[in-house]
């Protein structure tokens, strides 16, 4: 099926390069373009597409109020194109939260790797059409002050450690698991694949919702209960060092699964660094990073747990952990907060074995 598609950018040679990007690919159609929002409106009212690109910044209602209330009366897959810049990454990172299917620099024609994600991004947010709808048409929850949630605490029994890895989709995702930690919560190390800038707003963004203190991680940050570490975008991986005081190390390297940082080296290096005082969950994804790490963790003796199908923006990450038997549990978005501290480990070893 051909994905139709709209592009809604105010400049028109990026609203041509856009276009002339996903024409290439022969299961995409570009059926219009649109230099504002309120074009974009008549345009999709007439054209019905499938899914629609959309700048932040242009002239009269920003691509950010156009999206909010896009996704409140109509809602429909919608990939952000945006610069990769500080103030563009703040206004990115709202966009996902209000239920972007994901975030893409703006197009250039020497960067091949650039291009097919573009294209890749569009295919996927159209086959994710049905699970944006129905998650709109419920209602997203207003944002509430943080309240620590007794009910999920940790405990004696509970892990040292908890990991978590997400992709496409994980903004959402991440945001409804961690706002239902509570306050005194083991360290958590988070991976979620995003750009250098978007990590650090989306960390400040966390934390402003959240019950712990929520960072962008630095190498060296001491391991401290109640905190939760995002790794940094574009950076290095994010891993745990050290044995008396156990810290954050950002280790430079190459690509793991096509990505920096990677889900499935920290998971890796959790593992070797917790053994099977530790839980973690791989959320909503493209891809496959996270699986081969997560079980790593549950050969070490972690509880391990995937997003189900239903729940999940793209099935891919956690669907690749399904399949290798890396998870224990495979529970929905709603569930997972309680199954990471949920478990006394003492279960949890014995599942394991």
């Amino acid at each position: 099926m051909t994905v139709r598609t709209i592009v809604v950018e105010d400049s028109p040679s990026m609203q041509k390069l856009i276009a002339a990007v996903l024409e290439t690919d022969p299961d995409i159609s570009v059926v219009g373009t649109a230099a504002n929002p309120e074009e974009a409106r008549q345009m999709i009212k007439a054209l019905n597409p499938d899914v629609i690109t959309l700048d932040i910044e242009m002239p009269g209602m920003n691509g950010l109020d156009f999206l909010e209330r896009l996704m409140r009366l109509r809602p429909m897959p919608v990939v952000m194109i945006s610069s990769w810049t500080r103030k563009g990454a703040d206004a990115t990172v709202a966009a996902l939260e209000f239920g972007a299917f994901s975030c893409l620099p703006k197009p250039r024609m020497d960067d091949e790797a650039a291009l097919k994600e573009m294209c890749d991004n569009v295919k996927a947010a159209a086959a994710a059409k049905v699970i944006i709808k129905a998650r709109k048409a419920v209602g997203a929850p207003a944002a509430q002050v943080p309240v620590s949630n007794p009910g999920v605490g940790a405990s004696r029994s509970g892990p040292d450690v908890v990991a978590i890895g997400a992709s496409t989709g994980g903004v959402e995702a991440l945001t409804e698991v961690l706002t239902g930690f509570p306050a005194d919560c083991p360290p958590t190390l988070v991976t979620q694949h995003m750009p250098e800038h978007f990590t650090r707003s989306f960390a400040e963004r966390l934390n402003r919702l959240c019950s712990p203190n929520v960072f962008e991680a630095a190498d060296g940050m001491p391991l401290r209960a109640g905190h939760v570490y995002i790794a940094p975008g574009a950076v290095g991986h994010l891993t745990v060092a050290g044995r008396m005081e156990r810290v954050c190390r950002i280790v430079a390297g190459e690509l793991r699964s096509g990505h920096r940082p990677s889900v499935d080296v920290m998971f890796e290096s959790v593992a070797a660094a917790y053994g099977g005082k530790c839980a973690a969950a791989l959320l909503t994804g493209m891809g496959s990073d996270g699986a081969e790490g997560l079980l790593a963790l549950r050969n070490a003796g972690a509880h391990t747990v995937a997003q189900d199908r239903a729940t999940s923006l793209v099935y891919g990450m956690p669907a690749a952990a399904a399949k290798i038997g890396a998870a224990i549990q495979i529970l929905p978005l709603k569930e997972i907060a309680n199954a990471l501290f949920g478990a006394r480990m003492e279960v949890k070893q014995n599942v394991c074995a």
